[in-house]
This record gives C-alpha cells, sequence and structure tokens, in this order.
C-alpha cells in the first residue's frame, strides 16, 4: 500500500475560529469538511505546500514563520495509507476566498464535530479543541 503525504493547515482568526473547507461535490470524500491543504509536490517540504496550497486555494499569503507544526494524522483508505501533518496559522496576509469552488466557514472550536470530516481528519479535532 503506498504512503500518500498531504499536509493540512487550522487557520484561526483574531475571534479564535478555525477555517473549514468544503470539500466540492464532483472530488472524493465531496460534500465533506476539511482543513485547508493538499499534496505535496516532488522535492517539496510541507511548509512549502501549505503556502503554496493556501495562496492557490484561498487566495491569502503566509510565511513559513508563521506556520506551526500541532499533530498528525495516519489513516488507511481503501487504495492508500494517508498521512498527513496539521500546522496552526494565525497571521497571514489577504482575506480567505474560496477559488476552487469550496465553500469555507469560520467555525468556533467547541462545534467542529458539528460539521462531517473526513475519517483522517476527524481525530485532529481534539488536539485543535485542546489547544484552543
Amino acid at each position: 500500500m503506498s504512503i500518500l503525504l498531504v499536509v493540512a493547515c487550522a487557520l484561526l482568526d483574531a475571534d479564535g475560529r478555525v477555517l473549514l473547507a468544503q470539500r466540492p461535490k464532483q472530488k472524493t470524500l465531496g460534500g465533506l469538511w476539511e482543513f485547508p491543504g493538499g499534496k505535496l509536490e516532488a522535492d517539496e517540504t510541507p511548509e512549502a505546500c501549505l503556502i503554496r496550497e493556501l495562496r492557490e486555494e484561498l487566495g491569502i499569503d503566509v510565511t513559513a514563520a508563521c506556520l506551526a507544526p500541532l499533530s498528525f494524522a495516519s489513516h488507511g483508505y481503501a487504495d492508500f495509507h494517508l498521512l498527513m501533518p496539521l500546522y496552526i496559522c494565525r497571521k497571514w496576509q489577504g482575506i480567505c476566498q474560496p477559488l476552487e469552488g469550496q465553500q469555507l466557514k469560520w467555525v468556533r472550536p467547541a462545534r467542529l464535530r458539528d460539521y462531517p470530516m473526513p475519517p483522517a481528519d476527524e481525530p485532529l479535532i481534539a488536539h485543535l479543541q485542546d489547544l484552543l
């Protein structure tokens, strides 16, 4: 079974809310809510991947110094095993916009479980709630 390395980011606004993105209906796990991020490209660090993905998906600029690793998820799907580090980011430039057709929602940490998520994302909620 191959290992897929994906990186995710919990963007935290000044009110302590976390940004969730809803996967487009036509994609795998469509309609579920997730932390923004994506697959690492060849020779890309997790931080560089997040900087690129957050710019492409949300139109914001983040620096590596503003990304703090929090935890990671390890989850076996039918065709691959997903390894996903989760970073926290409290500072960025720009306004988050849904540039890839996804819905966005700022959510209080206590309400994160109200949003159905992919199995790999769900265990990360407890880490965020403990932090916040």
